[in-house]
């Protein structure tokens, strides 16, 4: 079953709907220009209300991995997205995970699907010994002056080789523009192990719509019992 996060919570309600509608994560961001930017109490107080069997993911973006640990231990956080500081010639972030600074279980790592596209029989994520706790690679359309969050999908035809060459040493998370009407074209392209929304299911920055979440939901769920 693809792995659904909604992304951007910035209220309870909003989180209480995503959980009703089936997400399987629900995400919280702390990168400072971003319009779904959330304080520590703030995250706190919704994460202590969710239920155990649906993930909170901080993510972060223009921090070190310490201090992201460090933010994702205050608020309880059962795992954290993080967007490296930079990169190196072969994709991968310089600031890789490691577990003395990481207490959530589980990583999400954050790539720009540019750094990708074209490289599909060169692509070297080497990150598989930080420790064991990465749980997918996620490919966005973001860049360095915005890492996420664009609302602005990237090209699945174009990105489909190398989504495939990824996805054989890593489950592959995609993100970027998704919506509820075409979040099932992006799975039958891409096939991805899981899909994170947040601008795609907005009424307005920072605030979901009801509809759009249960409905984008929905629609992989379609899928999935389609392929199932």
């Amino acid at each position: 079953m693809t792995w659904v996060k909604i992304c951007g919570m910035t209220n309870l309600e909003d989180a209480l709907t995503a959980v009703e509608a089936g997400a399987d994560a629900v995400g919280f961001v702390f990168y400072e220009k971003s319009p779904r930017r959330i304080g520590v109490d703030a995250a706190r107080e919704i994460v202590a209300k969710l239920p155990q069997n649906v993930e909170s993911v901080g993510v972060f973006a223009g921090e070190s991995v310490a201090r992201a640990g460090e933010i994702g231990s205050r608020v309880g956080f059962d795992a954290l997205q993080v967007y490296p500081l930079s990169w190196n010639k072969d994709g991968a972030g310089e600031n890789a995970p490691a577990t003395s600074t990481l207490r959530p279980k589980k990583i999400y790592l954050a790539f720009p699907m540019a750094k990708f596209v074209g490289q599909e029989h060169a692509v070297n994520v080497d990150v598989e010994s930080r420790e064991g706790v990465l749980v997918a690679l996620l490919l966005d359309s973001g860049g360095a002056r915005q890492p996420g969050g664009t609302g602005v999908q990237f090209d699945w035809n174009q990105a489909a080789p190398a989504v495939a060459a990824l996805s054989r040493i890593r489950n592959v998370v995609i993100a970027g523009g998704l919506t509820p009407g075409n979040v099932g074209e992006a799975i039958g392209i891409l096939q991805p192990w899981g899909v994170d929304v947040a601008s795609g299911v907005e009424a307005s920055p920072g605030r979901k719509d009801p509809e759009k979440v249960r409905a984008f939901v929905n629609a992989v769920r379609a899928l999935d019992r389609k392929t199932s």
